[in-house]
């Protein structure tokens, strides 16, 4: 006699390659992830298979599902306790439940009358991008890297406390590309007693390495001193990595990302867009181009730049030696003093002209990198600049997704 059940299709976390980057449940619409000190889950009961969580992700660690009996879902509070996933579990099921869970497993089970697209930049990459490689070190295997490089890249007398790093990782193979980001894993544990989370960076240097033919690679970091309100915090991550010396070795896992990537045919124009260590994948994309333009890139690079001042604007002083015909430079600083606040979205209003021709392109890729807030504000300065010069901004930015051409990466 069989067994009737009703089978789920789950979706899980995998804490082995999760870094705690709370992107999936910010980008999750219906509130159905959540996080304690240990882990990041997924409830059974509330989500529906949207999708919306799996792109954004930048290990992989969101991409993982278990058939179950419905009544037998894993919860919540089981979730929180895992170090590794579940293996998947062989189940007795009728006909009509094995169908559903195929057509769940199929992408066919999705809710009516649930919007799926509800991400605002592409998770493809450029049509010509490189082959990225991912997660080939984990928590459980990390990788060992060398400090030969750090500096800070503000000035002394700027509150913001902003370091380029330098890692290099000798004959160990760590292949990555520009857009890619890496995670460390600071020393010491919290005071509950557990070891602490890996924190993500983006990589700000070259394929090739921050010196070029080594097998390394550099970091922009900011020390972190208070929280979102002001109030006094010391970034775990963030100061060990700043008060790290020459000769230290730290623990990294990664690489991560496989859709923020630059496009290969050197007729492809850059629009980047960023703020403060945002600014970390524009360089590093910007070198990549620099150092192939004696080989035939011809395409336009054009960035868009903010910080509050001129004094806490990373890499300002090698950003202005670079040629005029290379690379269209706009700054926008929201607080010097005497002076009005301009953001990157005031600057892309004023030259409209010359974003618009960019935007009707079909070379040109769009890279916004920055703090969550930038946003809105970027994406409705693109709408307005497309709109005005006859480019309707709805099929578009459609268009744009659906060719890898509008990247978006903000935290």
């Amino acid at each position: 006699m069989s067994v009737h059940l009703e089978v789920i299709k789950q979706h899980l976390i995998d804490p082995e390659i999760c870094i705690r980057c709370n992107t999936c449940e910010e980008t999750c619409p219906i509130g159905a992830i959540s996080h304690d000190g240990n882990n990041y889950v997924v409830d059974a009961s509330i989500c529906n298979l949207c999708m919306a969580c799996v792109s954004p992700c930048p290990t992989g660690a969101i991409d993982n599902w278990r058939n179950v009996a419905k009544t037998e879902a894993y919860s919540v509070e089981e979730q929180f306790t895992w170090d590794e996933l579940p293996k998947q579990t062989t189940l007795a099921v009728s006909a009509e439940s094995a169908e559903a869970a195929a057509n769940v497993e199929e992408g066919e089970g999705e809710a009516e009358g649930i919007e799926v697209d509800t991400v605002l930049g592409s998770t493809l990459p450029p049509w010509s991008a490189a082959r990225p490689y991912v997660n080939l070190y984990t928590h459980k295997a990390p990788i060992s890297a060398t400090v030969v490089g750090n500096y800070r890249l503000t000035a002394e007398t700027s509150e913001s406390d902003v370091h380029h790093i330098v890692l290099d990782f000798g004959q160990m193979p760590f292949p990555v590309l520009e857009g890619q980001s890496i995670a460390i894993l600071p020393p010491g544990s919290t005071p509950d007693g557990r070891v602490h989370h890996a924190r993500q960076y983006s990589i700000a240097s070259a394929r090739d390495g921050e010196r070029r033919g080594y097998n390394n690679l550099s970091l922009t970091v900011k020390r972190v001193t208070t929280d979102a309100k002001g109030e006094a915090r010391s970034g775990v991550c963030s100061n060990y990595l700043c008060d790290l010396k020459k000769g230290d070795s730290v623990q990294v896992i990664g690489p991560f990302g496989s859709s923020f990537l630059m496009p290969n045919h050197p007729n492809s124009h850059l629009l980047m867009i960023c703020t403060g260590t945002g600014s970390a994948p524009m360089r590093a994309m910007t070198e990549y181009r620099r150092r192939r333009r004696l080989k035939g890139a011809t395409g336009k690079l054009m960035l868009f730049f903010g910080a509050r001042t001129r004094e806490e604007l990373p890499y300002f002083g090698p950003l202005m030696n670079l040629p005029k015909d290379f690379i269209d430079v706009n700054l926008a600083y929201s607080r010097t003093p005497g002076q009005p606040k301009r953001y990157v979205q005031d600057l892309m209003r004023e030259r409209a002209e010359d974003v618009a021709a960019m935007l009707r392109d079909d070379s040109t890729y769009i890279y916004v990198c920055g703090l969550k807030g930038m946003e809105e504000g970027v994406l409705q300065a693109l709408a307005d600049i497309a709109n005005q010069s006859g480019q309707p901004w709805e099929p578009l930015w459609k268009k744009l997704k659906q060719f890898g051409r509008l990247h978006l990466e903000t935290y």
